[in-house]
Order: C-alpha cells, then structure tokens, then sequence
C-alpha cells in the first residue's frame, strides 16, 4: 500500500508530506483547493504524462516521491529485482522529478530507471479510476479487456498460446505482403541488388584483404628506412671487432675454464648456445635485408586495390568482411525475388496451415470469454442491486469482429486475427422493464454510469493485485439512498486493503476511516495547497458543510452525526460479516 507521500513544487503545492494508512481515507474540500492535484501527482509518479505546466511558477523542478509496502509475493518486487533493483523490507520507493523544461528523471529505490519501467511497476501498484474512465466504459473497443481483466486466470494460458500462433501469423502475413506488395518497387530492388553483388563478385575480395594490403603498403612505403635498419643491424652484430666476434672469444675462454673447473661446464654451454643462435639470426638479418627490393609498380597496384576497396566499403560495409556479409544475405534475397512465385505459394500455403491453428486457438478464447460473461454478469447483477439499480439488465454480447476481403478466408469465410482473438465485446443494459439492451453509451445516464464502473471496479478489485485504489470523483451525479449505496460499496472495497477517494458527498466521507481536508492558503502573494487530518469533532464539521453547502448549523451537525453514527454501525455490521 501507499505509506507516504512527498511533494514539493508541484502545480499549487509548495511542500507537502502525506502519510496514508490501510482502509478508507477520504480527501475533502473546497472547489479548487487542490484535491485532485495530490491525485494527479500520483498519477505522475507511476508514469502519467507530464509536461512543464506541472512545475510551480518560480521553481527548477517538481519532486514527487512515494514510499510502497508491498506483501513479499507482489509481481512489483520481482519485477524490480530482475531490473536489479535493490528491494529491503519489501518496500519500494518510486520517485518522479520533472524540470522546467519538461524533461523527467525517474527513480526505483534511487535506480534510474526509464519512464517506461516506471509506469509498469507504479500501475501495478496503484489504479487510479477517474471520470475519464466513465469515457472509456462507453468505448466498445475497452470492453473486451476488462472481460480478460475479470478472466485472467482462466484466460491466460489460451490467450498466450493464441498470441504465440498470432506473431507466427503476422510475421508470415507481412514477409507474404513484401513479396506480392508494388511489383514496380520489387523490379527496381532486384535489378539494385542485382548490380550491387555483381559489382562485389567482379572485384573478388578474400577475407582480410583491406588489412594485409595495408600492411604490405605500410612496409613498401618505408622500405629504404627498413634496409638501413637491417644493414647496419647486421653489421653490428658480424665483422671484425663486433659482437659474435667477442662472443666467440668469450666462448672459447670458457671453454677453456670448463676444462679446470666442472661446475662451469653448463655456463659454457649456455653462452654456446647463445652464440649459435645469434648467429643463424644474423645471417637471417643478412639474408631479409639482401633479399629486399623496391617495386614501384606493386606499390601502385595496392594502392588502386586499395582504393577499389575503400569504393566497396563506403557503400556496402565498414570492412572487407562486413562487404562479404552483406553479398551473401542479398544473394539470398536475389533467390527469394527470383523464384518469388515459388515463395508465394509456399507461404501461403503455411499461413493456411498456422491461420486454422490459429482459429482453433481463437474459438478456445471465444469459449473462455462466453463462460467467464456469465459469471461477470451475475456478477454485476448483485452489484447493482445494492447500488439501486435492481431493475437493470446487464448484458455481454459477444459477436466475431466484422472482416473484409483482405482478411484470410477460413472454413468459407474470411476471418479477422487480432492479438487478442477475433472477438468482439460489447457491454449492453437496458435500465427499465420491458426496455430493450442497447449499448452503454445510449442509454446510460451520469450518474448509471458512475454505479456500473463502480460495480466492476468492486468486481475487479479482487482480480488486480493493485495495492492501492484511488477513485477520484467517481459519485458525480448520484445523491440520496444511491450515494449511501455507493459509500457503503466503497468502504466495503477498502476492507482489507487501501481506497483513497476524493469525494463531495457526505455519506461517503462519514465512512472514512481517514478524514484529510484540503484548502488553501496565502503565504504572502502565493497560494498554497496544504492538508490536515480531521479529528471526530472537525469531521463532524466537514460533514455539516458538505451537507448544507454554505451555513452550518446545529441541524446540519446533528445530520453530520447520525451519519457518522450510522456509517459507525455499518462498519461494525461489515466486520461482524
């Protein structure tokens, strides 16, 4: 769960360091007080976007941390350990910053990480559900991955062998599209390819050719210089006076002192052997240095070769090797082009073959999907009814996506692959008796809308391994026995775990295990955002104003009061359960 978090510099928080705890902790205030602007720096912290405008005015950068406590089986923790994130006391630290430039500099227990790693790991931590996700309820296309969401454990394995048989598919469909795509486009990249391996193969290149021709280049240039070094080498070591002749002296003596003293005799072995091996080396010396002869005309040839090479690499490669690669895998493509009909064919013939797999696979996925909507709208049927919406009919429908002519025609017609299946999910209510089911988007109201993602979200918690749960404003547009509904839902979703809900309504907030009021405050000629915890007396006072809106009286209190005793009692009913 959420254990504290740090903001400094952030839109209208100058400083702020908040402490959460397990439960329902509700944060309340004025319009405009910076409620959801702590829920917007949450979000940042496990990947949102961000930009500048986040910065406060006058500031280089926003700071944004969060201190996580997760149980030891969390998929974050094994998550960051393979990244090599250092994880103590199964806790993990996220940390975000933002410049003034709008760059972001990410951080795991004080790893940098990319924001990419950030999101991954932060939204398994935290789901943060907004009115932008009322939005997405109404998108068909989002439908169907909250059926998987709700699946997961039936659906996995069938889902991952479809997806492997569906990166065959596509990698087979896109090699089948090059090859039967612009034929203009193919004639022109065989008749390129062609020229370019016709153009290697006449300059016959061995392998390490641009090197040894350097070398020998390198040795031609300066062979005057190398004459002279050998020649005086020589007569350094041979002739009358030089080294092997006070060698040879220095040998016949010892032999001599080898003769009176035994123990020497190993000492003259070993200048022995010296000397004859300094000798042969000599002659060698000679024989390199007679044997040495200037050609003008080779040196010309390894320079044009030279050049002839340079001209291949600057097209084709960096060396002669990468030169040789590069004619070989477009030989093979000059095959492939050649013989593409013959290619065509057979890759049709697999994509047959892996597309009734495939299809197999996809009709497994159907199935799973059918039996987990059953379970799903049963589900949500016992949700609505505590929520006041008993009379509504809640409905999966689950059809094949529409295909066209492009798509690969199986068993008699043709079928649209997607990677998640050829389903497609659409959530249909009907909210009267006698009315028909029709689409979310057409029929449901605000605050309908706000009850059934609610529903699901009280389904999916379960389901998410998420360790906290943020709603922010999700009780737009309900009111009376509807809003005590979803209070008591809400607080019987943070049983065992960790909401965060920003709220206007006061049943909601008298179920608060944790009361934060937020407000502002002038520091000379900023604003500021800063946040208290209520006590039981402030709480009572907060829930009068949310109450009354404008006065609070002693009638508002005392409704303020027997909403906090009633919600007192409704959380006793809930651990008795």
């Amino acid at each position: 769960m959420l254990v504290e978090l740090s903001i400094k510099n952030f839109a209208i928080i100058d400083q702020l360091t908040l402490s959460f705890e397990r439960g329902l902790t509700v944060l309340t205030g004025e319009t405009g007080a910076g409620k959801s602007i702590i829920i917007d720096a949450i979000g940042l912290l496990i990947g949102g976007r961000g930009s500048a405008e986040f910065v406060r005015h006058g500031t280089k950068r926003a700071e944004i941390e969060g201190l996580f406590t997760l149980d030891d089986q969390h998929s974050s923790l094994e998550k960051a350990r393979e990244l090599g994130i250092e994880v103590e006391d199964d806790m993990l630290i996220l940390r975000r910053d933002i410049t003034k430039q709008g760059k972001s500099i990410c951080r795991i227990n004080g790893k940098l990480v990319t924001i990419a790693i950030l999101r991954e790991i932060g939204q398994s931590l935290v789901d943060i559900h907004g009115q932008h996700e009322h939005q997405s309820l109404m998108q068909t296309e989002r439908h169907i991955s909250l059926l998987d969401q709700f699946a997961k454990e039936q659906l996995n394995e069938t889902l991952n062998e479809y997806q492997q048989l569906y990166k065959s598919f596509r990698q087979l469909s896109e090699q089948l599209k090059q090859l039967t795509e612009n034929e203009q486009q193919m004639a022109h990249r065989l008749d390129l390819i062609q020229y370019q391996l016709a153009e290697i193969e006449k300059a016959g290149l061995q392998p390490n050719e641009d090197e040894e021709l350097q070398a020998e280049k390198y040795k031609l240039a300066n062979s005057e210089k190398l004459y002279k070094a050998l020649h005086d080498g020589y007569h350094s070591l041979y002739g009358e006076g030089k080294s092997l002749e006070w060698l040879s002296l220095a040998m016949g003596q010892l032999e001599e002192a080898a003769t009176i003293d035994k123990d020497l005799q190993m000492l003259h072995e070993t200048i022995s052997n010296c000397f004859y091996l300094l000798e042969e080396a000599t002659f060698s010396i000679r024989d390199h240095f007679e044997g040495l002869e200037f050609d003008p005309n080779r040196l010309e040839f390894i320079e044009v070769r030279l050049n002839e090479i340079n001209g291949l690499k600057r097209k084709y490669g960096e060396d002669v090797i990468e030169i040789l690669e590069y004619a070989a895998n477009i030989e093979e493509e000059i095959d492939s082009l050649m013989n593409k009909d013959d290619r065509v064919q057979k890759l049709h013939g697999q994509l047959e073959m892996i597309a009734l797999d495939l299809l197999v696979e996809a009709n497994a996925l159907t199935k799973c999907r059918e039996r987990a909507a059953e379970l799903l709208i049963a589900a949500v049927h016992d949700e609505l009814q505590a929520l006041y919406m008993e009379k509504t009919r809640f409905q999966i429908e689950i059809t094949e996506r529409e295909a066209t002519m492009k798509d690969p025609v199986i068993e008699g017609k043709p079928r649209h692959f997607g990677e998640d299946g050829i389903d497609k999910v659409e959530f249909k209510i009907s909210t009267n008796p006698g009315e028909p089911l029709k689409p979310l988007a057409k029929i449901a109201s605000g605050g309908e809308i706000s009850r059934i993602m609610l529903a699901l979200k009280t389904i999916f918690s379960s389901h998410q391994g998420v360790t906290s749960l943020i709603f922010d404003e999700v009780d737009t547009g309900v009111s009376g026995r509807v809003a005590q509904a979803i209070a008591e839902k809400i607080h019987n979703i943070s049983i065992g775990s960790q909401v965060l809900c920003i709220t206007h309504l006061p049943q909601v907030a008298a179920m608060a295990d944790t009361h934060l009021y937020i407000y502002k405050e002038q520091q000379g000629d900023r604003t500021e955002t800063r946040v208290t915890s209520l006590d039981i007396d402030e709480k009572i006072g907060e829930v009068a104003r949310m109450i009354s809106g404008v006065e609070i009286t002693d009638l508002t209190k005392k409704h303020a009061q027997e909403l906090l005793d009633l919600a007192t009692k409704i959380k006793i009913q809930s651990m008795k359960s």
